[in-house]
Parts: C-alpha cells; sequence; structure tokens
C-alpha cells in the first residue's frame, strides 16, 4: 500500500484524491498539507484521510509526494521539505504550470520527479493531463503517477519537456477556451431573439455532444464536420463566415500567447535557489 501525501488541499487535490478512493486506493495511506482550517476539516470529513497543518507532517513518511500548488509557492516551500525528501526519495509529483523539472531538482533535491499538466475538467472525472518524467523515475514509478492521474480523465506522456507548455497552453488553458465559445454562441442567439435560458442549455449541450461524438467515434474532428456540412447549407454559411474571420490563425495566435506565458513564469522562478 503506497502511502501518497499532498501539499495543498485545493480543487485539484480534492478531484484526484477522491478519483483515487473510487479505483480503490485506501483513504488511510492519503495525508493532506493544507494550511487553511476550514478547508483542512472539510478534506478530511469528506475523504476521510489524514490533514495535516504543517507539510513536514504530511510528507514525513510518504512514498509519492504531489505538490498541488501555484507556481509561486514552490520556492517557499522547498527549504522546510528539501531535508526530509533527500531521506526518504520519494517521487514527487508536480501539478503546477510552467514549472521545469530542472527547478524542481534545483529546489528540492536530485529526485524522480514527474511534471503534469491536468485541467479543470479533472474535478467531474474527465481531466486530461500531459506528463513527462526526469531521468530518475523509473517504469515502475511511471506507471504510479499515470495511475494517480488516470483517475482523473486520460492521461499523455510527453518526451520532450520544452513541449509541455503547449500542453498548457492546449489542455490546461483550454476548458476557458471552452467556456468562451459557449458564451459567445449564447450571445448571438439571444440577439437573434433566443431566450437565454434557451440558448444557455442547446449551446451547452450540443458542445457536450459534439465532444462526446468526437471522443468516442474516434474519427477525425474534419471528417466529423464534413459529416454536418451540406452543400449550401446553414452550416457551411456559418463556416464560410469563421474562414473569413480567419478562425484557425485566431486560435494558433492565443494558443501561441499561452504557450509564450508559460515558458514566461518558469523564467519569473529562475531567481529563486
Amino acid at each position: 500500500m503506497t502511502r501518497l501525501a499532498f501539499i495543498g488541499g485545493g480543487n485539484m487535490a480534492r478531484s484526484l484524491i477522491g478519483g483515487l478512493l473510487k479505483t480503490g486506493v485506501a483513504a488511510a495511506t492519503i495525508s493532506v498539507a493544507e494550511p487553511l482550517a476550514e478547508a483542512r476539516h472539510a478534506l478530511g470529513r469528506e475523504f476521510g484521510v489524514a490533514c495535516y497543518a504543517e507539510n513536514r507532517l504530511a510528507v514525513a513518511e510518504a512514498e509519492i509526494l504531489l505538490l498541488a500548488v501555484k507556481p509561486q509557492i514552490m520556492p517557499a516551500i522547498h527549504a522546510e521539505l528539501r531535508d526530509i525528501l533527500q531521506r526518504n526519495r520519494p517521487l514527487l509529483i508536480s501539478i503546477a504550470a510552467g514549472v521545469r523539472l530542472d527547478q524542481l531538482e534545483r529546489w528540492f533535491g536530485p529526485l524522480p520527479i514527474v511534471r503534469c499538466m491536468p485541467n479543470t475538467p479533472a474535478l467531474i472525472g474527465e481531466g486530461a493531463t500531459g506528463l513527462c518524467a526526469n531521468s530518475r523515475v523509473s517504469p515502475a514509478q511511471k506507471a504510479q503517477a499515470q495511475h494517480m492521474l488516470d483517475a482523473v480523465g486520460i492521461t499523455r506522456w510527453v518526451d520532450d519537456e520544452n513541449l509541455m507548455d503547449t500542453v498548457t497552453a492546449l489542455s490546461g488553458s483550454g476548458p476557458a477556451y471552452f467556456f468562451a465559445m459557449v458564451e459567445a454562441l449564447e450571445a448571438a442567439a439571444v440577439a437573434q431573439g433566443l431566450p437565454r435560458d434557451i440558448a444557455r442549455a442547446l449551446a451547452a449541450q450540443t458542445c457536450l455532444g459534439a465532444g462526446r461524438m468526437l471522443v468516442d467515434s474516434g474519427e477525425d474532428p474534419s471528417i466529423l464536420r464534413q459529416r454536418v456540412t451540406s452543400p449550401n447549407g446553414t452550416t457551411q454559411a456559418a463556416l464560410e463566415s469563421f474562414s473569413v474571420d480567419a478562425l484557425p490563425r485566431i486560435v494558433a495566435r492565443a494558443v501561441a500567447a499561452a504557450t509564450q506565458r508559460g515558458t514566461e513564469l518558469a523564467a519569473s522562478l529562475d531567481a529563486f535557489s
């Protein structure tokens, strides 16, 4: 029974803990460090896991340590944890956006480290996570890390860490793009006279159904698009309008901007030893 510890008890940690418990992981093997008393008590009540105010108490016996904190918190916690992690040498898993493997090694020491980028649909078990590992991670440890993230959705390994900022821009930030699209569809339908509650329900369900078709069919999205595009029909008119407004270029610029921001976030942390 592998012992797991989480630093941070926020939404992503909660979703991972809930997913792991559903796969049969025992609550007694999980500990969480969470500084906010209310959140700490809620975690204990909901999941039956051990919760601590101090990081060192939570990680004392951990074989896998998941850092579920924001990037800017990393430098603040490494001094507290580095010595105990070097003694116990757990598998370290980080979900902090933009934080590189070499930065994690510099802060926490030469450990087996997996960097991953889940997204918020993990909260409902429909997440998408990209992972990459340093050379110290064994095949068994890769399997352990994948099992943890598989509990809340799909996982894909990325061999080139430089592509993790693109993963962040694609799937990490992607739910916000989706929500923005639904907002735009809803607003456009309301402008045409449709009641807002009906517009929202139809837009949300249409996007949900289209996504499920894409996942379940395994077919190329271009094929599915062609099947619903009748010549000279309503769909073709809309797609031609997208083309005039250069939708692919708009999306490409957005993903490039998010990728660049991830690189900048990592660079801003380089000043910390």
